[in-house]
Formats: structure tokens, C-alpha cells, sequence
């Protein structure tokens, strides 16, 4: 792509969106780096960056977070690196290790996660992992950023002996304090500090009786600094030592910094990936503050912008807690120029400013803040005509000025140009300008180039509606009150409303309707006709907004009815297969009680037994018949078994206790008829309590009739033949 020139990034505010994402970086190399953005001259090379601040912006709100990489800036020291025979502060040597581990902390982290960051992990091509750097580093130095003692053999030897003076400096003072205060020689301060040494605070009138050097007086002369004569010797003794680490520390250093000499370049690509970084986090730190995205990008020339927000506006608002309306336009090759027109204060402008500044961000690599099924291509030349540029510096008129743009313009358009102009064909006189203006129109069109434009002229709005790939469009008003609701309407020309502006305004009727005789009638009714048409548009989108949200209203009443008429069915489904189970259940009941009565009543259990087995046997037929016939899910087969499997279990436990039962009952019998057969030979009588024979439980005989009796067990009666009837206890009289 070509470079598009610095006055165009003026016209559409660019510089206040980089200087904003400056204030976003972290290190003053981003800081400073971030205010030279601009659109990039190589497509390849942009995508790759848009992609890059598009995974960035992800990191935000996935759990796999891009590791900190913050930095101290080490350009001074790079330099010095390339000299010979040369050595860095010591607090540098810090940086540039922290430096290394940070990005070979980033080279494991995009390593690892590389999935998520493909684009983002290309930036690590350049550098490679490597501790050297800190181990060097961290061999001589601590991570506080002092030397260590034992750095060399050489230094921790005069460390040592320095350490021993010191001790012997401190003894010999204390000595001299001690003894010159006893004396009554010292001030009440007894002592101080004077050029890194302690001293004597000695009364004036007793400084001739303290041996040593005196380094100062105080402000008013009452008090003299003595370093005792005791001390002067370690002192000087110890300065030497001092000058011999001074030597030694200056020796390591040059030896330390001749073994990171060779990563010198390794160093530099450290510094630009952690200040690239920088700026990536800047820009997806602004694109999440404006809500911006990553566009589908075609090679088509298709711009297609769906809920398009001007960012510096959209911030405003924000801040001041405005709405922001957005607007949607597209431009493509049936439709390469559209021209905007309407009355003032309506919009037209920022719209026009909207789509070039959002064109810029976009090609220098800053995410945009559009809808994401918005597309955008590139274009490799922008050309801008904004704003009043009436040329002080070069004697211009605005006229002039624009005509001079103008020319540019013309010899520069082509099929990949987007040209954005605003007041197209003002300054001059309106019908000779409009003619001009629109000479220069066919020019641009002829040439196939992209753009669009704002006027007033109706001149330029009747010419583009005999271009088939041009479209006149319309800042969308109120029609009772003519207040913008800066809505973009494509489609129709708009009108200046000017008589009306002018009315509502107070300008008395009469001096309106002098205006209009001043003008030519055809011009008067097409600004009518247009003003007319714009009214009815503005009332047909409101009624189809109107419908539009009555009809989403409706449609969402309609799928919330579904949702419960659904619900319900199902209840209702579930309620009848739980009702069919429970009469299932309950005519198998009703069966197997119907067995046990007969149990007591029929001699041959053998019978018995097998009409049990052929009802468990009938129902596991029926299940399984109902399993082949109907489309049920495995997980209810599955389950279906499991409950026949139960039955069957349950089934078989009941034959078994009937077996035991009857084999009790049996037992007990013949015990009872060994001990009391006369209860078998007693005549029964009503009101006497008796039993089934064999049986346990017992009740009262309520009746007898035709050798059958009633028997009342409480809570249920049972007909039973007196033969099988036993006597428990006969009645009271």
C-alpha cells in the first residue's frame, strides 16, 4: 500500500487516536513509539499485525493470560555495548537479565500455547531462548543489584580486610568519644558526619585539646568537627582499600561486559519485541475501551460498516454519558460513490469522518470499532478534502485552496483510491462552483474510483442519479421538529430544509417567501419535492420501526406461548404414561391378590403356583412386545430390563414365602390339632374367633349361612367354608 500523507492523518484526527494509545503503554519506549503509527505500506504486514492485536484483545477474556512484559529501557546500554574496552552501570546489568527473563518467559508462554496465539507467537522468530545473559549476570551480581563479596577471590579479600579496618575505625572513635566526653570536651550532639566520617562534636574553647583534623565548624562557630587523631591512620588505610575495590569492581565489570558483548543484537531484538508488545497491548487495551473488533477483511474493494461508531465522538459521549448513534454504509463496486446531502448540524460530516478515520485505524493495524460482521478492504490511496483549508502560509483562498486539492485529486484518482469530501464544491459562486463540482464528479467516477462526498447542491444530487454506480443519500430529521436523529439513509437525496430551518428559526414568513420569489421556481420545487419525499421516508421508518419492534414483540409472545403449550404437552404425556404404568401396576396387583385368596381357598398349590409364574410370565410378554414395537431410547430398554429383572426377582420372592408360609402354617396345625383337638370337633357359632386353617391371622364370624361363614378381620371381610375354619376362641356369653 501507499503512504498516505500526513495531512490526510490530520484531517481525520488520526493523531488523537495514537496520541491515546500512547498514554496506554507502559514503558516510555512504547509511549513514544506509539505516536509514530501509521498506516502500513505493506498489506502482508499489516494483516499480520491486525491479527496479532485481535489475539492480544483475546488474551483479556480467556484464563491462558499473556505473562507481564514491562521493561526498563536499555537503548544506552546497547550502544555502549558495541564500544570497546567499555562497562555499564551497574544497575543496568539488572535490567538487561530481567530483560532476558521476561522473554524467555514469553518464548515458553506462545510456545506452549500456540493454538491461541499463532499470530502473536511469529513475533518470537526474531529472538531465541537463552540464560546466558542472567546467569552471567546473576554470577556477579545479587538480585538487589549489589556486587557480590565473592565475585572474584581478589575482591572478597579486600572486602574482608576492609571490614577489619572498619572494625578497628569504630573501636578507636568510640575510645575517643568516650574518653574527650568524660573530659567535658564535646557538645551536647557529642557527635556527627562530615564527608562520609564520623567526627568529634568539640566545644570551641576546647578544640586546641583534641588531637586530630578538623573538617569543619558549625554555623555559628560554637562547635568544631574533629576526626580523632586516633583514627586518622585506618582512615587513610581504609581510602586505599576503597581505591582497590574501586579497581577490582571496575575489572569484573569490563570482564562481565565483554561476556554479553556478543548477545549485543539478541539484547536489541529484546527491546523491540517487548516495546512492540507494548504498543499491541495499548491498541487492544483502547480497541476494548471503544468496543472495537477485527472486521472480515476481502480483497473484493467491498466496504460494508454495520453499527459503525466514530471513536473520538463515542468516547465524548461516554465520558459526558451521551448516546452515540452508529451509522451503516456500504461501498462497493455497484455503488462506488455515495453522496450525502441534508441541512446542517445533521451529521453528514461526521459520518463522512467516521468511515475515513475507521479506513486509517484499520490500515494502521488498530482494530475498529464496527460491528463484527462488518468488511473492509484496503485501499492504497486515501485522499481527503475536510474542514476549512484556507492556506494562510501560501496566500489561498479557501476556494482557491480546494480548487489546488482538486487538481490533486484528479491527476492521483484511480480504481483503488477512496477520496473523501466534504462541501464538495463550496467557495465560489453556487451555480458556476456547482457546475465545477460536478465536472469533477464525472472525472472521479469516470476513473472508477471509491469515495464519498457531502453537498448542498442540488445540481450534484440530480447527477448522480443518472450514474448507475452512485447513490445520493440522506441524513435522516424529525419532519415535525427538523431535529437530526443522525441516522444515514442511502437510497434518496436529501433536502437543506432551508426555508423550513429558517421558519422554525423565527425568520418572519414574509421575508421566506421573498427568498423563494428570489429563486428560481424549479429549484424551489425540487428542494420541496425532495424536502417531501425526505418527510415521508422519515415517517415510513419510523412506522417500520414501529412494526419492526411490534413484530419482534409478537414473534417473542408467540415462541414464549410455544415454549409453555410445549411444557404442558410434555407434563401431560408424562402424566399418562405414569398413569398407564400405575393401572399396570394395579391390575397386576389386583392379580396377584386374587392368588393369594385363592392360596387358602384351593387345595392343589401346584396349580397355584404355575397360574403365578404364567402372570409374570404373560407381563414380561407384554413388555417385550412393547419394546419391538415402539422407538424407544436405549437408555429406557436398559431400564425397562432392569424393571422386568425386578419382577421376576420380586415375583419369585413372593413364590418362595408363599412356600414358606404354607410350610409354617402347616406346622402349627398339626401342633394345635396335637394339642387341642377339640377346637377342630367345636361347632362354630357367630361371635365365636377363628381362623383359615393354617392360617396366622384371625377374625370374627359376623355370619353363617349354607356352610360358609363371614369372617370380619377389621379393616376387610372374607366368605370362608366352615370346614376350613378353626376355632380360636369361642364366644362369651
Amino acid at each position: 500500500m501507499n503512504k498516505i500523507s500526513p495531512k490526510i492523518l490530520k484531517d481525520l484526527e488520526f493523531d488523537q487516536v495514537s496520541d491515546y494509545i500512547s498514554t496506554l503503554c507502559n514503558s516510555e519506549l512504547g509511549k513514544e513509539e506509539s505516536k509514530k503509527i501509521k498506516p502500513f505500506k505493506e498489506e502482508e504486514e499489516l494483516i499480520l499485525v491486525l491479527k496479532q492485536t485481535d489475539e492480544y484483545l483475546a488474551s483479556f477474556s480467556n484464563e491462558n493470560r499473556i505473562p507481564n512484559h514491562d521493561f526498563e529501557e536499555i537503548s544506552n546500554d546497547i550502544k555502549l555495548l558495541a564500544i570497546e574496552n567499555t562497562f555499564l552501570e551497574e544497575k543496568s546489568y539488572l535490567n538487561l537479565a530481567s530483560i532476558s527473563e521476561t522473554v524467555n518467559e514469553l518464548i515458553k508462554f506462545f510456545d506452549k500455547f500456540k493454538d491461541y496465539y499463532p499470530s502473536l507467537k511469529l513475533k518470537t522468530e526474531d529472538v531465541y531462548f537463552t540464560k546466558d545473559i542472567s546467569e552471567a549476570v546473576y554470577t556477579v551480581f545479587n538480585r538487589f543489584g549489589e556486587l557480590k563479596d565473592n565475585a572474584t577471590k581478589a575482591l572478597r579479600s579486600i572486602r574482608k580486610e576492609m571490614n577489619e579496618v572498619k572494625k578497628g575505625i569504630n573501636q578507636n572513635f568510640q575510645k575517643a568519644l568516650s574518653r574527650n566526653s568524660q573530659l567535658g570536651y564535646l557538645d551536647d550532639i557529642r557527635e556527627s558526619v562530615i564527608e562520609h566520617k564520623r567526627v568529634l562534636a568539640v566545644s570551641a574553647q576546647y578544640r586546641k585539646k583534641v588531637v586530630g583534623n578538623m573538617l569543619g565548624t558549625s554555623r555559628t562557630g560554637s562547635i568544631v568537627f574533629i576526626e580523632p587523631d586516633a583514627v586518622l591512620k585506618l582512615t587513610r588505610e581504609l581510602a586505599s582499600l576503597e581505591y582497590e575495590e574501586r579497581q577490582e569492581i571496575v575489572r569484573i565489570l569490563k570482564l562481565l561486559t565483554d561476556l554479553l558483548r556478543p548477545h549485543r543484537e539478541l539484547l536489541k531484538n529484546y527491546q523491540i519485541l517487548l516495546t512492540e508488545l507494548d504498543i499491541l497491548r495499548a491498541k487492544s487495551r483502547y480497541a476494548q475501551e471503544i468496543n472495537a473488533c477485527l472486521p472480515k477483511i476481502n480483497s473484493d474493494k467491498k466496504m460494508d460498516l454495520v453499527d459503525a461508531y466514530h471513536p473520538i465522538l463515542y468516547k465524548n459521549n461516554l465520558a459526558e454519558k451521551n448516546v452515540t448513534v452508529p451509522q451503516s454504509i456500504a461501498i462497493n463496486a455497484e455503488q462506488r460513490i455515495i453522496v450525502i446531502s441534508g441541512p446542517n448540524a445533521g451529521g453528514k460530516s461526521i459520518t463522512l469522518k467516521t468511515l475515513g478515520l475507521i479506513q486509517v485505524m484499520l490500515q494502521s493495524g488498530i482494530l475498529v470499532p464496527v460491528h463484527e460482521r462488518s468488511s473492509m478492504c484496503f485501499f492504497r490511496k486515501i485522499l481527503t478534502d475536510i474542514g476549512d483549508n484556507q492556506s494562510i502560509e501560501n496566500h489561498l483562498s479557501t476556494y482557491s485552496y480546494r480548487l489546488k486539492n482538486m487538481n490533486h485529486f484528479l491527476r492521483n484518482v484511480n480504481k483503488d483510491t477512496l477520496f473523501l469530501i466534504d462541501e464538495f464544491g463550496t467557495g465560489s459562486d453556487p451555480e458556476l462552483g456547482g457546475a465545477l463540482a460536478e465536472v469533477f464528479l464525472e472525472e472521479f467516477y469516470e476513473k472508477g474510483a471509491f469515495g464519498v462526498i457531502t453537498t448542498h447542491y442540488t445540481n450534484i444530487k440530480v447527477k448522480v442519479e443518472e450514474l448507475d454506480e452512485a447513490l445520493n443519500a440522506n441524513m435522516l430529521f424529525n419532519e415535525k421538529t427538523l431535529e437530526p436523529l443522525y441516522i444515514l439513509n442511502v437510497g434518496q437525496a436529501g433536502s437543506s430544509f432551508t426555508f423550513e430551518v429558517a421558519q422554525k428559526n423565527g425568520i418572519p414568513y414574509s421575508l421566506i417567501n421573498r427568498a423563494k420569489k428570489k429563486v428560481r421556481q424549479e429549484n424551489v420545487r425540487l428542494d420541496k419535492t425532495i424536502a417531501k419525499l425526505q418527510k415521508e421516508r422519515s415517517k415510513l421508518e419510523t412506522t417500520t420501526t414501529s412494526l419492526a419492534s411490534k413484530e419482534m414483540k409478537a414473534s417473542e409472545q408467540k415462541k414464549k406461548y410455544e415454549d409453555i403449550n410445549g411444557k404442558i404437552s410434555q407434563k401431560l404425556e408424562d402424566y399418562q404414561i405414569q398413569f398407564d404404568s400405575q393401572a399396570k401396576i394395579i391390575a397386576l396387583g389386583k392379580k396377584l391378590s386374587s392368588v393369594a385368596e385363592d392360596y387358602f381357598r384351593i387345595p392343589n398349590k401346584k396349580k397355584l403356583f404355575t397360574e403365578t409364574l404364567k402372570i409374570v410370565e404373560v407381563e414380561n410378554s407384554k413388555k417385550r412386545e412393547k419394546q419391538k414395537s415402539s422407538k424407544i431410547t436405549k437408555k429406557k430398554v436398559v431400564d425397562n430390563k432392569k424393571k422386568e429383572k425386578k419382577v421376576v426377582e420380586e415375583m419369585q420372592k413372593k413364590v418362595v414365602e408363599i412356600r414358606e408360609t404354607k410350610k409354617k402354617q402347616e406346622e402349627i396345625r398339626i401342633k394345635e390339632e396335637e394339642i387341642n383337638p377339640q377346637k377342630l370337633k367345636h361347632n362354630l357359632k357367630i361371635g365365636d374367633t377363628a381362623r383359615v386353617s393354617g392360617g396366622m391371622a384371625y377374625g370374627t364370624i359376623e355370619k353363617i349361612e349354607k356352610k360358609k361363614a363371614i369372617l370380619n378381620y377389621g379393616t376387610f371381610t372374607m366368605y370362608v367354608a366352615l370346614d376350613q375354619l378353626e376355632l380360636v376362641n369361642a364366644r362369651k356369653n
